[in-house]
């Protein structure tokens, strides 16, 4: 009875007992919103940075440009292979090189600085520092397709419709987090994300070029040699089927005027010619075919350039450093292959390559083996991880194999070489690495657990110099009693074959810049590994390395960006997913005379959009060769 006279009381109370009720609750929720959290208004910016600096905010021009740099003459340079598109964002055929010069993208990245965007398409955007699932993009009302209409919020929204329905696949992944581009009026598009947690999106998206919708809608998996409707510097002037390509500037374009765009795109030219060998390549540099290389092949740079354009001073020779993470260069074991699903046969592989050897005999001790996914930066691991890293590694490497842990854990050392060609010691390594992986021995050839012939074919493009870099590495496999061999194929098949994943090894180079984020899902991520023209080549499935992706793309700072970067680090290389081959701090270019950049080049690029030609040089280059 108590209870319910007590109930009853609270269900009908007098009126003044509710008034005193009444004024605490209001002064309750006035207490309330009092102390909620401040929410910051959105902003509008012309500049965009992810845990990175603005330093040129308002500048006239990027520091290294040239904003009196005479505009003519013409930019020449090599390619392999052939080619029969104008479109490389489509997931079939072969795109000619050169073709993002005919398109602008929404913002211009710096090439001194981690991650920030200036403006271009876009002259300013709109988000809100405290809820990074939205951003507005505002198209500049100057900008112009080459047929002088105007590029606006639909041709944005058709753009990136197409490269999420129809694009490589890698693109649908590095774009996945976009769930909506939506037209607010002619030249606003707002890009709305599946979440908040992908901070760098709001700039990934501002990396992309804007084609016409009109262009998209008749053309955008038509197989042509048409490009695309742009807004770019240049515009498609000839093409030799086979043999080269050549990009015109126009001199109407709308954008020259912009900030990033002072002393760049000099050239009237830009064009690449088309050759089947690099050997060739080469001579055609030698004999002017086309005047600026920059050369990969450790033997020319050391012995080849004493050619009479060099005794005569017609061609200059320049190593560029940069601060840029050392691309990752190295054989994929393809996983998808049962043969290499066991990391005790993907570290036996890893030993069998002699890179002493190699960069003595065959690069004159120009490259350096690549000891990091990073190498050469602030993110690469080093030593043995600190606390911050322990912090994050400690719960990921809980249910870990106690072998893998102890890769993860110690201080990392790719094995080495005493350099004889023998490689004697590895192959032993790598011999026991096998038996205890359940391989075995029978008329001196080796074979798998389940009684098949161990067999390992390397798949290489035709006119790659790279099968001459290889053919000691097969020798050392078929030392070890694999059927090792190296298959040629055109540059099609090359491709088609990548895209479906059929290989059994592909040499594969993995680019960093100085901000890794999203991207990594597509090189690394689980769900990339099933997924038909991604970039997870190696068919990498590895939860914590899924788990330490999205704390790098959640990075509030630049240090949790570091830090994450070196947990994933060294994640990735006690996987042994990859054999590291070469790599090299700097760029080895050569030109012919005519050529010329600011005394400071930027830091993470070489920036040839921003170099120039002197009309008198030329002149004088012309003259020699005719």
């Amino acid at each position: 009875m108590l209870e319910q006279r007590n109930l009853h009381q609270y269900k009908r109370p007098d009126k003044q007992r509710g008034q005193r009720i009444i004024s605490q609750a209001l002064l309750v929720m006035a207490l309330g919103i009092l102390t909620l959290p401040v929410q910051a208004d959105p902003i509008t910016r012309t500049t965009l940075a992810h845990n990175s600096t603005t330093a040129y905010e308002g500048k006239s021009h990027m520091p290294y440009a040239n904003p009196d740099a005479p505009k003519g003459g013409t930019l020449s340079m090599s390619t392999l292979g052939t080619f029969n598109s104008a479109n490389k964002w489509m997931t079939t055929g072969v795109p000619m090189a050169g073709t993002d010069l005919l398109y602008d993208t929404l913002m211009s990245g710096s090439l001194n600085e981690a991650f920030t965007m200036y403006p271009q398409l876009a002259e300013k955007v709109t988000y809100d520092p405290d809820d990074p699932s939205w951003i507005i993009y505002h198209i500049n009302p100057k900008a112009k397709f080459w047929d002088g209409s105007d590029v606006t919020a639909e041709d944005v929204k058709a753009t990136f419709d197409a490269l999420l329905s129809k694009g490589p696949m890698f693109i649908r992944s590095y774009l996945g987090d976009i769930k909506e581009v939506q037209v607010l009026d002619k030249y606003r598009a707002k890009f709305i994300f599946n979440s908040a947690d992908n901070k760098e999106i709001l700039l990934t998206v501002g990396q992309f070029p804007v084609f016409a919708k009109t262009s998209i809608d008749k053309n955008f998996e038509t197989l042509s040699l048409t490009p695309l409707m742009g807004s770019g510097p240049y515009k498609l002037g000839s093409i030799q089927p086979g043999q080269s390509v050549t990009y015109v500037r126009d001199p109407n374009y709308w954008g020259q005027s912009l900030a990033v765009n002072q002393g760049r795109y000099n050239f009237d030219k830009v064009k690449y010619v088309y050759y089947l060998s690099d050997e060739v390549a080469f001579e055609g540099f030698k004999s002017g075919q086309y005047q600026f290389r920059q050369e990969n092949k450790a033997s020319n740079w050391a012995k080849a350039y004493n050619f009479p354009a060099i005794q005569a001073g017609m061609v200059k020779k320049e190593r560029v450093t940069m601060k840029n993470p050392v691309a990752m260069q190295g054989l994929v074991m393809n996983q998808r292959r049962p043969l290499f699903q066991d990391i005790k046969v993907r570290q036996a592989l890893t030993r069998a390559f002699d890179f002493k050897w190699l960069n003595k005999t065959l690069f004159y001790e120009q490259y350096e083996q690549p000891q990091s996914y990073f190498y050469g930066s602030e993110l690469e691991a080093t030593g043995k991880p600190s606390v911050e890293e322990m912090a994050v590694l400690t719960p990921l490497l809980a249910d870990a194999d106690s072998d893998y842990r102890q890769q993860v854990l110690n201080e990392w050392h790719l094995p080495q070489s005493n350099g004889d060609g023998f490689n004697r010691e590895g192959l032993l390594e790598a011999r026991k690495l096998l038996l205890s992986a359940g391989f075995y021995y029978k008329d001196m050839h080796l074979y798998q657990p389940n009684g098949q012939r161990a067999r390992i074919e390397i798949l290489v493009v035709d006119g790659s110099s790279m099968e001459r870099v290889l053919l000691s590495y097969v020798r050392h496999l078929q030392r070890l009693g694999f059927d090792a061999s190296i298959q040629n194929v055109d540059a099609p098949q090359y491709l088609e074959r990548k895209r479906h994943y059929d290989y059994d090894m592909i040499v594969d180079v993995f680019a960093q810049s100085l901000s890794p984020g999203a991207e990594q899902l597509s090189y690394w991520g689980s769900e990339s590994a099933d997924d038909i023209g991604n970039q997870n080549t190696m068919g990498i499935k590895n939860p914590m390395i899924d788990a330490v992706i999205e704390q790098l793309i959640k990075a509030d700072n630049r240090e949790q960006i570091i830090l994450y970067t070196k947990v994933l680090d060294r994640l990735l290389r006690a996987g042994y997913y990859i054999v590291p081959m070469l790599g090299n701090t700097g760029s080895n270019v050569a030109y012919w005379k005519q050529y010329r950049h600011v005394d400071k080049l930027p830091d993470n690029a070489l920036g040839l959009d921003y170099w120039w030609v002197d009309a008198e040089a030329e002149k004088q280059v012309y003259d020699s060769l005719h």
